[in-house]
């Protein structure tokens, strides 16, 4: 598997800017939130986020450089899913995130909700001084979106009759929003054709729901060491994922376990057995591989260059995350 980190080769030098500017946007105004943001911001993480929003920015530019609105763009989708981060550890009670203690197991859970809104609230702002609207207006959307894509999950919780559809609407809301959104403004940004940012847009919104449900692949196919979180957390949960819903198709004995919210010792194992024993995580790969497929097929009008590649590239690394 290539390593996220060659990957971005060819915005790695913005990657480092990237990483000393986001400590300094919080400010020191606030010392608890300061701490806060230094411990997110200083945890690391493959910024796969930003790093598209470089990579579009490059590859849209041609030979010119980007510009500080694109760096400031992709620190504010930085910011964005790190507040989400925030938030979504605080609703699943998570001690831990990768192996790192999360903000609330830290502060408290009055901090890192405050946390969460405070880092919201600066990227609204940095937003706001890009001075373009329509960006304003998309990354505005992908707030937005977050918080429909945290009450569809919780409005679905243990629905064994919860649709392909409706787990694909909750997985765009909850993640693939950011990277499309991100996408089609950093080409905004680059004043590409209305064409081309629709195509940016699908190509963020395609790799995003590749990227999710090989993540929900991971629930059943990782160990705790790699998760950071035992493995079958997110059924347990109630979470109906991908592998879920095609493994209810071939194995009905599962609705009753996840019905009874595996009340029973040893029900959540019989549960994940009957999942690996179906066909429902080798059907999630074939979906997650025509979704970075479609991605790719979006940017092909792009000019070429090794941006664009890496790009194309990152299809390839979402997909080989699972060998």
């Amino acid at each position: 598997m290539t390593p996220a980190t060659s990957l971005f080769s060819p915005v790695e030098a913005d990657l480092h800017i990237l990483a000393d500017n986001l400590k300094q946007l919080v400010g020191n105004d606030h010392p608890i939130l300061s701490l806060a943001a230094e411990h997110l911001f200083g945890a690391g993480g493959k910024r796969i986020r930003p790093a598209i929003v470089l990579l579009v920015s490059r590859a849209t530019m041609s030979n010119d450089d980007i510009t500080p609105r694109h760096r400031r763009l992709a620190e504010i989708t930085e910011m964005i899913h790190t507040a989400s981060l925030v938030h979504d550890d605080v609703v699943d009670e998570s001690e831990k995130r990768r192996g790192v203690d999360t903000v609330h197991s830290l502060f408290g859970n009055r901090v890192a909700v405050l946390a969460g809104d405070f880092l919201f609230a600066q990227a609204s702002w940095y937003l706001a001084n890009l001075d373009n609207l329509d960006v304003v207006k998309l990354l505005s959307q992908v707030i937005m979106d977050l918080a429909t894509g945290e009450i569809l999950q919780a409005v679905n919780s243990f629905d064994v009759d919860i649709s392909m559809d409706t787990y694909l609407q909750k997985t765009y809301y909850k993640t693939a929003t950011l990277f499309a959104n991100s996408s089609k403004a950093a080409g905004i940004l680059s004043e590409v054709s209305q064409q081309t940012a629709e195509n940016l847009y699908e190509y963020g919104r395609n790799l995003g729901l590749a990227f999710q449900i090989v993540d929900d692949i991971f629930d059943f196919t990782s160990s705790t060491d790699t998760l950071g979180k035992p493995a079958g957390s997110d059924l347990e949960d109630g979470h109906i994922t991908a592998p879920v819903i095609y493994a209810l198709e071939e194995r009905p004995e599962l609705k009753t376990l996840i019905k009874h919210k595996f009340t029973q010792p040893g029900d959540l194992e019989k549960a994940l057995t009957l999942v690996e024993d179906s066909k429902g995580i080798q059907r999630s790969r074939d979906l997650a591989a025509s979704k970075a497929k479609l991605a790719v097929e979006h940017i092909g009008q792009l000019p070429s260059s090794p941006t664009r590649q890496t790009l194309i590239d990152m299809a390839d690394y979402v997909l080989s995350r699972l060998n």
